[in-house]
């Protein structure tokens, strides 16, 4: 890994976190629960540890326990700027709106790029955007 990656502590909703952007982001999810990892802080069937797998987006997360405090995001946005062609963007930015809220919408800006905001239902804060151009 050569990069810093997101690992979040969901409030024992890893599993349907991490699927949601595995479909997103068209990406296998790999999940290993707390039984194989032989824990016993929680229950079996909790994500110890799930990853998004072969995908243009890294994520890790796993179920929070004990007195672990669940993931909360303020002041920090995921940027996802020109990683993809303008149209898987766009669906993107459409697919993480669903259930979210737009912050400020997909627009052409007076620098020639297009970009835009949306926290989605899971409460990441993201970033999309790409040049301008009439084709991709």
């Amino acid at each position: 890994m050569t990069a810093p990656t997101p690992y979040l502590h969901l409030p024992g909703t890893a599993r349907e976190v991490l699927t949601f952007y595995g479909d997103v982001f068209g990406c296998g999810v790999q999940l290993h629960t707390l039984e194989e990892f032989n824990r016993t802080d929680g229950p079996p069937d909790a994500v110890a540890h799930g990853y998004l797998v072969d995908g243009p987006v890294t994520l890790f997360a796993s179920d929070a326990t004990g007195d672990e405090p669940s993931f909360r995001c303020e002041g920090l946005m995921l940027s996802l700027l020109g990683t993809s062609t303008p149209s898987t963007l766009r669906e993107w930015f459409s697919r993480l709106s669903e259930g979210g809220h737009v912050v400020d919408a997909l627009q052409a800006r007076p620098w020639g790029a297009r970009d835009g905001q949306v926290v989605d239902r899971h409460g990441l804060h993201w970033l999309i955007g790409f040049e301008d151009v009439e084709t991709d």
